[in-house]
């Protein structure tokens, strides 16, 4: 995850770099952002939620012959449904950008629509890799399936980096459209490469792939049951995505952009903390057995550790986003065409995704108990909750409001990612009390919360300072970056550490043993 992580970073300065936030780098978010929702609807959430937990609750009963036949009918059909529907994105690509970029006129338009018809078939090659990661998670085989990735991400940054250099000095707009074009038929090859390095050891697990459409197996018959709920509960959430999309798209194509670039930002913590830990948490609380009592006990037991180890790595970070985002910004991205005011920017709109961060981390696993449950209805309606709250004030802040007072299209966005924060924070709590409905006490580690606040709030400052004072004796902009991101993590450990934070101890030990 880490290694993918680092290399989806790489990624991001390449694109910084050579793109910034032009008008041809808003066209390449939109499109990458219009293909995603096959991938975000049918691909690595949706399948962790309605397939890990039949597949493995079968192999936690011996019943290996029984789940590597569901594994494979699921593969069957979600490859089918996958091409289909991205045979009819390419097709529909205009009419799919004037709806879900309506605000984009002209030039970026036109540039937009051929972006999105490279990306459809690359993107139905990542559903099928997410299948795979399905299959593997399972297995507890986690290596392959979160390293594969790097490749996907080596194809862009070799596409962006060629075409960079190629037509860079150029200068004019078309030459950023066709480096956007490069780096998109980089992305279909790089799905290529990260589904083909997982299909031996799915292979080698299910003992075969040949294809099924066996719906009336009892155990696909449960998985598409859950499927159609957490399909609903989790194309929810992407649709409050979408929203933000076609929002921001009135803001300005460059803004669009930023949000992409905040949002890279924003999925770091999620990513290493929130989905990493949920991925390996799900697996875990499914093959739970026994009566009623005994499987809440379980989930209880699961839910607090996993908890504390979110809540302690993302406080931070949501902290660190706020107090020192700028510095982290322009050690990642400002490079090339990413100026000081791109820098800006950005940290203004990570701000406000700031505010929701522990929130729906800690939301998501919660959300993966219910799914352990085989109940997917309440993290429906709790996103449903999210997405009318996202939408309603996000359309308030980011249109009407910045036209009567005036604020930049920058501070718009800053509200269209703070709004999905404070709707985030109310999911949780919807999550929370339904499930202990269902298994009691959800073990919530408020205590913990607040200590880390606490400490990232004091970390925070000297962190800024420290940056500020390297600006200040005329250190280079990444050198200040450095300075105040090594300063926060300084206070924030040693903070927690000599408060007896546990999480803290084993932290720098983790540390320690890798030096």
């Amino acid at each position: 995850m880490r290694t993918s992580r680092i290399a989806g970073l790489l990624r991001e300065r390449a694109f910084a770099h050579y793109l910034a936030l032009s008008p041809a780098a808003g066209a390449f978010r939109a499109a990458m952002r219009i293909p995603n929702l096959l991938q975000n609807l049918l691909g690595e959430g949706v399948l962790s939620a309605s397939f890990i937990p039949v597949y493995a609750r079968l192999r936690a009963e011996g019943r290996h012959d029984d789940a590597s036949r569901v594994a494979r009918a699921v593969g069957s059909l979600l490859a089918l449904v996958a091409s289909a529907l991205a045979l009819a994105g390419v097709l529909a690509a205009r009419p799919l950008v004037d709806l879900l970029a309506p605000g984009f006129q002209g030039y970026t338009r036109d540039a937009t629509v051929p972006l999105v018809q490279i990306l459809f078939p690359g993107v139905a090659l990542l559903v099928m890799s997410a299948w795979c990661l399905g299959v593997l998670n399972s297995h507890r085989r986690f290596f392959l399936s979160y390293v594969s990735p790097v490749l996907w991400n080596a194809a862009l940054i070799a596409a962006a980096v060629i075409a960079g250099r190629r037509l860079a000095g150029r200068g004019d707009p078309a030459a950023l459209e066709d480096i956007a074009l490069w780096i998109a038929w980089g992305a279909v090859i790089g799905s290529a490469a990260q589904f083909a390095v997982q299909l031996p050891a799915v292979a080698r697990l299910l003992g075969s792939l040949r294809p099924s459409l066996a719906v009336r197996d009892p155990g696909v018959a449960a998985t598409l049951r859950a499927f159609v709920p957490v399909l609903l509960g989790r194309g929810s959430v992407q649709l409050s995505g979408y929203i933000d999309q076609v929002l921001a798209s009135y803001l300005g194509a460059g803004i669009l952009a930023a949000i992409s670039s905040a949002q890279i930002l924003y999925l770091l913590p999620v990513s290493l903390f929130g989905m990493a830990v949920s991925a390996a948490e799900l697996p875990e609380m499914s093959s739970a057995t026994g009566g009623d009592a005994m499987r809440a006990e379980h989930l209880q037991n699961r839910l607090r550790g996993s908890l504390r180890r979110i809540v302690f790595l993302v406080v931070p970070s949501a902290v660190a986003f706020v107090a020192i985002g700028r510095s982290i910004v322009a050690l990642l991205f400002q490079t090339g065409r990413f100026g000081a005011g791109d820098t800006t920017t950005v940290w203004i709109i990570l701000a406000g995704s700031a505010i929701g961060l522990s929130a729906g981390t800690q939301g998501r696993l919660l959300g993966s108990a219910f799914y352990a449950l085989g109940d997917p209805r309440p993290p429906l309606r709790a996103a449903l909750v999210r997405v009318a709250i996202t939408a309603a004030l996000g359309w308030a802040l980011a249109l009407p409001l910045r036209d009567r007072l005036g604020y930049s299209p920058a501070w718009g966005a800053f509200g269209l990612t703070a709004s999905a924060g404070a709707a985030a924070w109310i999911e949780f709590e919807l999550l929370r009390r339904w499930l202990a409905r269902r298994i009691g006490p959800v073990p919530v580690p408020v205590r913990l919360g607040l200590g880390a606040l606490a400490a990232s709030a004091a970390a925070g400052a000297l962190g800024y300072l420290a940056g500020e004072l390297a600006s200040a004796a005329g250190a280079p902009v990444w050198l200040a970056a450095l300075a105040a991101i090594a300063a926060f993590g300084a206070v924030y450990l040693a903070a927690t550490g000599l408060a007896g934070v546990p999480e803290a101890a084993a932290f720098t030990r983790r540390l320690r043993r890798r030096r």
